[in-house]
């Protein structure tokens, strides 16, 4: 799997989410736990992979949608 977003804002992430999923692709979000233990000062980021040969198309994804990638 492949890093595709790292962020501490959650709406990024539930757009992200959104928007792999309406592409048909898979997904897995790490990190959630952590990130939860710290409370809401929202300082430990959330990491949301996907597979090898999904990532060039999901970044593309996430581009079109503004959304921008490290990178």
């Amino acid at each position: 799997m492949k890093q595709l977003l790292r962020t501490t804002d959650p709406t990024s992430i539930a757009f992200a989410k959104a928007l792999l999923q309406g592409e048909g692709i898979d997904w897995f979000e790490m990190d959630v736990n952590m990130s939860v233990l710290e409370g809401s000062i929202g300082i430990l980021p959330r990491r949301l992979m996907v597979r090898d040969e999904d990532l060039s198309l999901a970044q593309g994804v996430l581009r079109d949608n503004g959304i921008a990638l490290d990178g």
